[in-house]
């Protein structure tokens, strides 16, 4: 095992390192312990071959930082040469993940977390693309077409895949025009810190894209609502600062939840096949949500009473 603690130079005054063993990221990460023992920093070491996306990444903690959201401070990145590897130290956000913490605490409190939640991303999405970035509806219909055609392949067959096909192909003009803003692209509640019982930070930023802002909210459906409900529609009221989304909203909601269950299914075969069960058990609950698109609102946001 490589020597982290004496090549990388901003952890001189670090005594441990502790391997972290969550998460689908091809990146290592580490806590970094201060001579106190105190968890200081966040540690992630990556291939060279992704140092282009790394500076990009760092440069988005930047500017979510100015937007005073909820995250992780950019503090070093760089190259160990010798090593072959990049690395890039992040400020420690305390607490625990929101998948663990939520269900400790009562339903209004777990609401209040959303609420707080939907605030933070509405920070997020004050941060436009660079103007090289091309058109949402271009790239997402491109990816589509590819996904579907990787599922004509694969030999998993869903049994209401005509009528699904069918409900995308007959909406994928609602993304033309669509604006192009920074997206964490996994936001969830594995992916949220909550300390005692309100929200202290946005991890994992890795798979920042840009495009849609609804497009934000899938992951909603499709992981955190299985965790925790209040949780969930606290996160969309809190976005919409205690209003409600309109009509628009739960079309394109829809339709991208829609285009997730596709893609999900070509991902976990890819990613971790032996998951191909847990993931169509979760698709076929999304697709009950929507009672087949003819909902666009799920029946966990219509029926949730505060």
């Amino acid at each position: 095992m490589i020597d982290l603690l004496a090549i990388v130079p901003e952890l001189q005054d670090c005594i441990r390192l502790e391997l972290i063993h969550k998460g689908y990221s091809s990146d290592s990460k580490y806590i970094a312990y201060d001579r106190d023992d105190q968890p200081l920093y966040l540690l992630r070491t990556y291939t060279l071959e992704e140092e282009a996306r790394k500076q990009q990444e760092f440069h988005v903690l930047k500017q979510m930082r100015d937007q005073d959201v909820l995250c992780s401070r950019p503090i070093a990145i760089g190259v160990l040469q010798d090593h072959a590897l990049g690395y890039m130290l992040l400020s420690y956000i305390e607490g625990g993940e929101a998948t663990d913490e939520l269900p400790l605490l009562n339903e209004s409190e777990q609401y209040e977390i959303g609420l707080q939640a939907g605030a933070e991303l509405r920070k997020i999405h004050q941060i436009h693309a660079p103007d090289v970035i091309e058109p949402w509806y271009d790239r997402t219909v491109a990816k589509y077409k590819r996904y579907r055609d990787r599922y004509e392949q694969i030999g998993v067959k869903l049994a209401y895949e005509d009528k699904l096909f069918s409900f995308i192909e007959a909406n994928l003009f609602l993304m033309k025009n669509r604006p192009n803003i920074l997206q964490h692209d996994d936001f969830h509640v594995g992916n949220l810190i909550v300390k005692d019982g309100s929200l202290s930070g946005v991890i994992d930023v890795n798979r920042f894209d840009w495009g849609d802002p609804v497009h934000e909210f899938l992951k909603a459906g499709f992981f955190s609502v299985e965790v925790c409900i209040p949780f969930t529609v606290g996160q969309i009221d809190g976005y919409f600062e205690n209003g409600k989304p309109d009509d628009s909203f739960w079309a394109l909601y829809s339709l991208y939840t829609a285009m997730t269950i596709l893609s999900s299914i070509v991902w976990i075969l890819r990613v971790k096949p032996e998951e191909l069960d847990d993931m169509l058990s979760r698709t076929n609950k999304v697709w009950d949500d929507h009672d087949g698109f003819d909902l666009l609102v799920p029946k966990w946001y219509s029926s949730y009473q505060q």
